[in-house]
């Protein structure tokens, strides 16, 4: 099976109504896109990174009443969970793609994680590009774009990173729906791996944390 693309009815899927309607659809329609987007990305990125990379697409095991907003397949350098630790995402609310580098709030490094990279901030801030986004709460749909918080305002997100239990900070891209559904599946794994080359110094800033 070959990677197409994602379509107007990808998104519709977070208009059903009720967990077990949504998921049912979402399981069926959305989830194998993932998985083979999860496939090409791990190895593509085990070259990248030069750690083997693993793929995980969302489960959303632990829901029970209210059906998901989005979801995902995360990448990381564990085959036995990824929220622990640095990694990327691929994934789409009902208006827009989304694709990260993310540290959640349950990882491990944020502390350490949060100080090497505001001391290299100003470098890191003139190699993203404006047209990026920062979210800090990964179960959002809003970001804000990088020219507008590239500064003070990032200096004071990746700070509360470190100082903030529930804090959390992802940097990427958005696709707005009416653009990812003229893409074919070619021009969304371009999109995607040039997204990834871009974000690759903040996912090396790990290997800084875990060697200090």
């Amino acid at each position: 099976m070959e990677f197409t693309g994602f379509t107007e009815e990808d998104f519709a899927v977070f208009t059903i109504d009720g967990l077990e309607a949504r998921m049912e659809k979402l399981i069926e329609q959305v989830r194998p896109k993932l998985q083979l987007l999860g496939e090409y990305f791990a190895p593509e990125l085990s070259g990248l990174t030069g750690e083997e990379m693993f793929y995980h697409v969302a489960k959303h095991a632990r829901r029970t009443v209210n059906p998901p907003k989005d979801t995902w397949v995360a990448i990381a350098s564990s085959n036995r969970g990824y929220k622990k630790l640095p990694h990327f995402q691929i994934g789409l609310f009902e208006t827009h793609l989304f694709v990260w580098f993310a540290i959640i709030y349950e990882s491990l490094v944020k502390v350490d994680y949060s100080k090497a990279l505001g001391h290299q901030l100003q470098t890191l801030t003139k190699h993203i590009p404006d047209s990026f986004v920062w979210s800090v709460d990964h179960m959002k749909p809003d970001a804000v774009s990088h020219a507008s918080v590239k500064g003070e305002q990032l200096e004071q997100m990746v700070k509360r990173l470190g100082e903030v239990k529930k804090a959390e900070l992802l940097c990427g891209i958005h696709v707005s729906k009416e653009e990812a559904v003229k893409m074919d599946g070619a021009s969304f794994i371009a999109k995607v791996e040039e997204t990834f080359k871009t974000l690759l110094p903040l996912y090396d800033l790990k290997k800084q944390v875990y060697s200090a």
